[in-house]
């Protein structure tokens, strides 16, 4: 039987909790310890796809098509494990699963409430994750701040748990704030305590408190933390800031945290090998010099809305030993008169993924800046498809190409939905979505990268190239890299008279490790330096 660990937040948001997971979930990977990671989001929101990237940062794509929130890009990229469905879990998917049930007879009409059947659909949620996958440990970040009213059947859910299963076999990490009060020259744990106290008051005394500083705090502190909240001292493990994100395992293993764990939950398992982590970690320190690259998007007010795609150039840094400084440029602002004034300073352009046509006009100033100078390009998804309108446009005088998500009235578009989508205006993931087979073109320069012919990449997209069209812009001299392995897709496009100018359908900062790297982004980094 598969073991627990729930990880709940407090004193304030975004502290942590989902880094805290994922290290933890690293930590005990380098033990020998088979781990998942399991987010349970309390927001009613059914389908996270949906989710302005604006409001709610990027939308994580995994293999099996499931899009899910942020946090479980970093538990993939810190436990090196590609997740499922089983996953990710929202508040509203809870309640559709129930109202479904109810709809085909299932409760007889019997009345629905939180307590048994949320709960019970909740714990079966956590259940069947831990026993489908197959794993020793199953770590379950609980969303939200203890004392919000839309988590509390999630954490009753957990404390329900915690008294199914053998005591053993169960534990709560609680992570919260501790905040600095610069009056007094102190951090202050009080904040802690009400919030112990708070979660004790729901069933539940959390075994492990992660605290969360800008700098370590003193001896008396963890003492009052210790006294107050009833958990050992080596039980309060500390997690100030870190100079880089990937130090957190780190951090947290010199502080007892995996020992702890083990310790309680009574597992077998091996010494820590992080020998190569601190490999990452000294790949960061030993960079030297600086490219600057322009990411060129539509979200860029929120940054978190490319959370993958810069940890993948950052990723790709370790490899080339040049630190990433990355430019933002919101593309509704970009046209023909200041792009040089904007992109002149940068080493490369990078043009993520993006629906609908606010800010188009932008990301093709970019890709035609970035062909005329010659300066190193890579587009992803959209960017694939707007390197190809620029090219019709501006090499092959097709002045008329464009998209039918630009133009819905197109006559004969370049770009337009994908064949087995049934409705373009329907919001329900009607998509080519999750992990694809793709066949790399024996002499491109996409092959030459991953050094293969076939590889495995995720996808989100509704439109796809042309066939008929695109033959067009090949006569020009662009150049189709790769193809789907199943099905009439144009996977990759590239210009092989300039430097690096390389689009793709798919999105490969998905499965972009620290510890290894995509090649487009190293090839791509590597041109930006040469």
């Amino acid at each position: 039987m598969s073991k627990h660990i729930f990880i709940t937040g407090g004193v304030a948001s975004g502290i942590g909790k989902g880094i805290t997971a994922a290290s933890l979930g690293r930590l005990l990977k380098s033990r020998g310890i088979k781990v998942a990671v399991q987010k349970l989001d309390p927001y009613l929101n059914a389908d996270p796809g949906l989710l302005n990237p604006l409001e709610h940062g990027e939308v994580f794509v995994l293999d099996d098509g499931s899009e899910a929130d942020l946090d479980l890009g970093h538990y993939e990229r810190f436990v090196d494990e590609n997740l499922s469905e089983l996953s990710t879990t929202t508040s509203g998917k809870v309640y559709a699963n129930l109202l479904n049930s109810e709809r085909t007879g299932v409760y007889s009409g019997k009345t629905i409430q939180v307590i048994p059947h949320v709960t019970d659909e909740t714990k079966k949620i956590v259940y069947d994750c831990a026993s489908k996958m197959g794993v020793d440990v199953l770590i379950t970040e609980i969303g939200g701040t203890v004392g919000d009213l839309e988590s509390q059947a999630f954490i009753e859910a957990a404390r329900q748990i915690s008294i199914e299963i053998p005591s053993q076999d169960c534990l709560f990490v609680h992570v919260v704030l501790i905040p600095y009060l610069k009056l007094s020259n102190e951090y202050k744990t009080k904040p802690t305590q009400h919030s112990v106290k708070t979660l004790q008051s729901m069933g539940i005394r959390p075994d492990i408190i992660v605290t969360r500083s800008d700098e370590r705090i003193d001896s008396g502190a963890i003492d009052k933390i210790s006294k107050f909240c009833y958990v050992r001292k080596e039980c309060v493990i500390q997690n100030p800031n870190a100079t880089h994100l990937y130090e957190v395992p780190l951090i947290l293993h010199d502080g007892g945290l995996d020992d702890v764990v083990v310790k309680h939950l009574g597992l077998k398992s091996n010494r820590a090998d992080l020998k190569e982590w601190k490999n990452v970690i000294e790949n960061i320190k030993n960079q030297k010099g600086e490219l600057k690259i322009a990411l060129v998007g539509k979200y860029v007010e929120l940054q978190d809305s490319y959370l993958s795609e810069v940890e993948a150039l950052y990723h790709a840094s370790f490899e080339v030993g040049k630190k990433v400084s990355i430019k933002w440029v919101d593309s509704y602002t970009l046209n023909e008169n200041n792009c040089k004034d904007i992109l002149g300073d940068c080493a490369g352009i990078f043009v993520p993924g993006a629906f609908g046509n606010r800010g188009i006009d932008g990301l093709i100033v970019a890709s035609n800046y970035a062909r005329i100078n010659n300066i190193p390009y890579l587009g992803l998804g959209m960017g694939m498809q707007v390197l190809a309108i620029e090219y019709a446009r501006n090499v092959c005088d097709w002045v008329e190409a464009t998209s039918t998500e630009l133009d819905e009235n197109a006559q004969s578009p370049l770009i337009k939905v994908i064949k087995h989508t049934k409705d373009i205006n329907a919001k329900d993931g009607t998509m080519r979505i999750g992990s694809y087979d793709i066949i790399l073109s024996k002499n491109s320069i996409i092959a030459s990268l991953y050094k293969t012919t076939e590889i495995n990449e995720r996808h989100r997209n509704r439109y796809e190239l042309d066939l008929d069209h695109i033959k067009k812009l090949t006569s020009h001299g662009l150049v189709i890299g790769a193809t789907a392995k199943k099905g009439s897709y144009i996977e990759s496009l590239e210009i092989p008279t300039n430097k690096f100018m390389i689009g793709v359908q798919f999105q490969p900062q998905f499965k972009s490790r620290p510890n290894r790297a995509n090649p487009l982004f190293i090839g791509f980094l590597n041109s930006c330096i040469n």
